[in-house]
């Protein structure tokens, strides 16, 4: 009888810890094909299929938390969420208190004009006006310019309404990454696509995670390392944007 109930018990113990979530950030200010957010919860986008892709390896549930980004610091100091991706280590401060994976994504940062605009711009040659940006996104190029007041920043909730926001002419230039401004074309027509019309900031983005005995993190870190190696980050990538991963550092720079 004892043997039973131990067994029993021991059987329910694991299925309890087989079923602790792997809880990731998701920020707000995303737009697809980063993700796209209905109802507060993610429904599809390549972080989410990546972070569900890795839960699924390690074998854990996958658990979304979407966050602003003036949260996200917070919530990973507090325990609140295990796992944030897409960073750089220089956007976080206390960066030597997390585990960080293997480079993982490659960002361009543009700053973008519509169908009318120049087809190479200097920011610093910019008279001054507004520019389009995300709430609470850094823009280190583009500082010295809205600290000097020739630039203002005219903050949207997602990079999605700072596109809009562009082409509906609430102002001439917007700050977009790759990925968003190639989706958001693929949705209008050749005459009001808009346009890369400065490259500002290129960069490579990881993932990282809380240093907690009750996350596997050795074994996410490898996941994530074999997912990069053998080319099914990059597959997810490109099944959004069409671009192969590994290319976009050398090609299609303004």
């Amino acid at each position: 009888m004892h043997g039973t109930l131990g067994a029993l018990l021991l059987w329910s113990t694991s299925c309890l810890a087989a079923e602790i979530p792997l809880r990731f950030a998701i920020t707000d200010g995303w737009a697809m094909p980063m993700v796209q957010i209905e109802r507060g919860r993610p429904t599809q986008g390549i972080l989410p299929d990546i972070m569900t892709s890795l839960a699924t390896q390690v074998g854990m549930p996958a658990e979304f938390h979407v966050l602003s980004r003036a949260r996200l610091g917070a919530a990973m100091r507090n325990g609140e969420v295990d796992v944030r991706c897409y960073v750089s280590p220089a956007w976080v401060d206390d960066r030597d208190d997390y585990l960080w994976s293997v480079p993982l994504f490659f960002q361009r940062d543009l700053l973008v004009g519509t169908a009318s605009a120049p087809a190479s711009v200097s920011p610093a040659a910019l008279t001054q006006q507004p520019v389009g940006t995300v709430l609470s996104y850094t823009y280190p190029t583009l500082q010295p310019l809205f600290d000097s007041g020739q630039l203002r920043r005219d903050d949207a909730r997602s990079q999605e309404q700072v596109l809009a926001k562009l082409l509906a002419g609430r102002y001439r230039y917007g700050v977009s990454n790759q990925w968003a401004l190639d989706w958001f074309n693929q949705r209008h027509t050749a005459d009001r696509q808009l346009h890369g019309v400065a490259v500002l900031q290129e960069q490579e983005l990881n993932c990282y995670l809380r240093k907690d005995p009750d996350i596997p993190a050795q074994r996410i870190l490898d996941t994530l390392q074999k997912m990069k190696a053998s080319g099914e980050i990059d597959a997810i990538i490109q099944l959004y944007t069409g671009r192969k991963a590994e290319s976009e550092a050398e090609t299609d720079a303004p």
